[in-house]
């Protein structure tokens, strides 16, 4: 993450946008925190001490919640939900340490298919061309959690598996591949990352990008993995 921060900084970005499986979910359609103002929620995972305040990209969730009303396909609902998860805030406390002017937009999945979210992200990649700024979308959220037996959802000899296959799927840009991944494959990782991902790539649709996997490492039995996906013409 420390690395990505670097480049983030040199990237100038004016908006970051972060997909996180901690954020308010709802099953059937997706939501965006309109809220003006945000602020850190570490509390959830034992930190008290960490404060960090986030100014909301209001003229992005306007012209998001259009855009998804016109395409008719999806429901957004916008939500007042000032206290961010710390799947928004973890990558935003290393993102915007050296760019503290940043707007920030805090998204969520649902649990409606893969193939749904990807249709998702091409409007959301539609609006952020539309936009004159520079704009960082990040998909948080973790690989398999049952990489050994002492991992959080106990352990599985297909966690390994789904981390290493996606990981080569995403670094061929084979997003067709991420798509049709196995159902089974996919249960049996107990990843949460996935759909975010997925928003991403439907971000990224059509368009010229290089990734590089910066790191993977699954210390605690969960996956993690840092990639840049960096458009060519950015």
């Amino acid at each position: 993450m420390k690395e990505l921060a670097k480049r983030f900084k040199k990237a100038k970005i004016d908006t970051v946008i972060v997909i996180s499986p901690h954020a308010p979910t709802s099953y059937e359609h997706f939501n965006i925190n309109a809220s003006e103002k945000m602020e850190s929620g570490l509390q959830q995972i034992g930190d008290f001490e960490t404060k960090l305040e986030f100014e909301t990209d209001k003229d992005f969730v306007k012209k998001l919640a259009e855009a998804v009303k016109n395409a008719g396909r999806f429901k957004l609902e916008q939500i007042q939900s000032p206290i961010l998860d710390y799947g928004t805030v973890v990558p935003l406390y290393y993102l915007s340490k050296n760019s503290p002017k940043i707007k920030t937009v805090s998204l969520s999945f649902s649990m409606i298919g893969l193939k749904e979210h990807f249709e998702y992200g091409k409007i959301i990649g539609n609006v952020c061309e539309k936009l004159n700024k520079k704009i960082a979308l990040i998909a948080s959220g973790d690989l398999s959690h049952r990489l050994t037996p002492e991992a959080p959802a106990g352990f599985s000899k297909r966690g390994k598996e789904f981390d290493k296959k996606l990981a080569e799927l995403l670094n061929n840009k084979d997003t067709q591949g991420i798509l049709n991944l196995d159902e089974n494959l996919i249960e049996e990782a107990g990843e949460c990352g996935l759909r975010s991902i997925t928003i991403l790539l439907g971000a990224l649709d059509g368009k010229n990008y290089k990734i590089d996997i910066i790191s993977y490492e699954g210390p605690f039995g969960v996956g993690y993995l840092v990639a840049e996906l960096n458009l060519m013409n950015f």
